[in-house]
């Protein structure tokens, strides 16, 4: 077992407080090409099911949902193109309409940010400059005083830092290991879909956290 699946079996045990699912990435791992479809998906779902128990969700949106939401992120699909995709699907259960905006929200349930997230529009402030407001534990009101901004552009980029601040806290486990199931490790910075026609990709971001900011 190399280290990092090491590392994902140590985040289902944590998670979950059992080894039934985590036994199974004990195997040497491969390149997407050798790797069981049904056996990802299953660990996907899994790996959806703890952060739910864990984290609670901010949508509507059932496990299978959230495990199309993370391999859209991964395909580097637009929130968009993802909620089309859930709003054509047969068989999910999905109440209410999705939007863009659903799957924004979804995504950073699943601690996958896109480095567009944290591009303020027209650079009303400096993003970083928000984090740090943000990691002291001001809020939105405060940090919008504070950056001359107005609270629901704040708001805004604010759920973006608390997600990356939360990664930070969590060392980042949750992205690595959507990234452990949806890359190739042999392919580092590349896209899996040149590895495997079934479109999965190399990405993935950072994590939120039930501490309160």
């Amino acid at each position: 077992m190399d280290e990092k699946t090491a590392d994902l079996r140590d985040l289902f045990v944590d998670a979950t407080g059992s080894e039934t699912v985590t036994e199974e990435q004990a195997a040497e791992r491969g390149t997407l090409v050798d790797r069981d479809d049904e056996a990802v998906g299953e660990a996907l779902r899994e790996l959806v099911a703890a952060m739910r128990e864990r984290y609670g969700f901010s949508t509507d949106l059932g496990d299978e949902a959230y495990v199309l939401v993370a391999r859209g992120r991964f395909e580097e699909a637009d929130d968009g193109a993802v909620a089309a995709a859930l709003r054509e699907a047969d068989d999910l259960d999905v109440d209410g309409e999705i939007d863009a905006e659903t799957v924004r929200k979804a995504r950073l349930d699943l601690h996958l940010v896109r480095e567009s997230d944290r591009e303020v529009d027209g650079n009303a402030f400096a993003y970083a400059d928000l984090k740090r407001l943000t990691a002291s534990g001001n809020s939105i009101v405060e940090c919008a005083e504070e950056l001359g901004a107005q609270p629901d552009v704040v708001a805004r980029y604010a759920a973006v830092a608390r997600t990356d601040i939360a990664s930070t806290r969590a060392n980042d486990r949750f992205r690595d290991a959507f990234r452990d199931l949806l890359t190739d490790a042999d392919i580092e910075g590349s896209l899996a879909s040149d590895a495997r026609k079934d479109g999965l990709k190399e990405a993935t971001e950072d994590i939120e956290t039930d501490v309160s900011l």
